[in-house]
């Protein structure tokens, strides 16, 4: 039987030479939802349309797809890489079968959550949700926000959080997540605003300065600052102080150093804000991303050699990486795939995308939105591979002498930038 020839809803004429279509499930119906790359939705909508219960089938493909999360794999060497990443067919094929893992409305039990949830069908799954506990002065019950812990290289546990773009009313849980995760870094790759609103501003910005320094000299209690904090944006959200402390402007992206402060309590943040990349789409060239998660991983190794937290705390490190874009899957999926992806080609020589974004799918249903993104993950870290090919074969050319002198200058390098941060 041709895959065309799909039985009508209404039940069939008595011909005798025609099966009865309810006797055994049919097969065409497990293929059109492979097709839709495991969609719970899918799957309910194929078995109503044959007018079947879904009792037994339901749960039997969500065991399929989580079997296939766990176990796909396709480890790739620099040159397989670099091929792979010219092979837009294959690519193609291989994100189509990738199951997508969204979570329905009913599988999230959380009254009043779609309050807080940007767009109605982008929810964190219920097993790696970041759990809001309530403020010590503010007992009560946990909150909401729609955010996941995310596995990083090696599958470090807690190594990202990925979220959606804050809302006007989700601003102070956002900053009450940074503030509970002690995270010292905050990736944002979207706009403001570009067809629709995509993020609510949610930090200081320059436009706010003079109001804040006119309201600050009419008050005596604030006289008694330093001049130091005086200077830079601040502002008020939720219940936090945020001051910015410097602010530039690099080849695709803004990084933002500010504080975020709580009674006599205060922390840096550091913000990364890219601006260049179309919602939905991909950048015109894989460059600034790649120095954009250069620069985080730089930052993010800078901390764990010079934690600002007590010796006493029994929390250690700086907290997870937080990235977000409008919903928390598209362009934050590519951002944290990329920079696990880096990390698996300097460290092992070879790089598993695939294994990759399974992972990060399990932790967050959809990860890596379009088939445009998933093409330009690969072009991404082909890139990536051939730089550092080509950093090596320089080094091969040099004697023993000079890379011993080398290494010794940019370990005093790295000293210093520490020492300066």
């Amino acid at each position: 039987m041709s895959m065309s020839a799909v039985p009508p809803a209404s039940p069939p004429t008595e011909d005798p030479t025609t099966p009865p279509p309810m006797t055994t499930p049919p097969r065409k119906a497990s293929v059109r939802l492979q097709e839709r790359r495991g969609s719970n939705l899918s799957l309910l909508l194929d078995m109503n349309s044959l007018g079947v219960e879904p009792v037994c089938s339901v749960s039997t493909p969500k065991e399929v797809w989580l079997q296939l999360l766990h176990t796909s794999t396709r480890p790739l060497t620099h040159t397989l890489l670099q091929q792979a990443a010219m092979d837009t067919n294959t690519l193609n094929v291989e994100y189509q079968k990738i199951p997508m893992n969204f979570v329905s409305t009913a599988e999230l039990d959380i009254p009043g959550h779609t309050m807080k949830d940007r767009y109605k069908t982008i929810l964190p799954n219920p097993e790696s949700r970041v759990i809001l506990r309530s403020p010590e002065e503010e007992a009560g019950p946990d909150r909401y926000i729609n955010a996941n812990y995310i596995r990083g290289y090696r599958g470090a546990q807690r190594a990202y959080i990925a979220t959606q773009g804050p809302m006007v009313h989700t601003v102070g849980d956002f900053w009450d997540m940074v503030w509970q995760e002690r995270s010292s870094i905050i990736v944002m790759v979207t706009r403001l605003k570009e067809n629709n609103e995509k993020c609510e501003l949610y930090w200081p910005q320059p436009t706010e300065r003079t109001t804040r320094v006119k309201e600050k000299d009419e008050e005596d209690e604030e006289g008694q600052r330093e001049e130091d904090e005086e200077e830079g944006e601040t502002g008020r959200f939720g219940r936090f102080f945020l001051r910015v402390r410097d602010s530039q402007e690099k080849d695709g992206f803004t990084v933002t150093d500010m504080d975020i402060q709580l009674y006599s309590e205060r922390r840096p943040i550091r913000h990364y804000w890219f601006t260049s990349w179309p919602d939905h789409h991909i950048p015109q060239c894989t460059a600034p991303l790649l120095r954009l998660v250069e620069e985080v991983e730089t930052y993010s190794r800078s901390l764990l050699s010079t934690s600002f937290q007590p010796i006493t705390d029994p929390v250690t490190g700086p907290g997870p990486i937080i990235v977000h874009c409008s919903a928390g899957i598209g362009r934050t999926g590519c951002f944290i795939a990329s920079s696990i992806g880096c990390q698996q080609l300097r460290e092992t020589g070879q790089v598993d995308i695939l294994e990759t974004v399974c992972q990060l799918r399990l932790d967050r249903g959809g990860m890596i939105q379009t088939t445009e993104q998933y093409q330009f993950l690969y072009s991404t870290l082909a890139l990536y591979s051939c730089q550092l090919q080509h950093n090596q074969q320089n080094q091969n050319q040099q004697n023993p002498e000079d890379r011993v002198s080398i290494q010794l200058q940019n370990l005093q390098l790295d000293n210093t930038q520490n020492q300066s941060n």
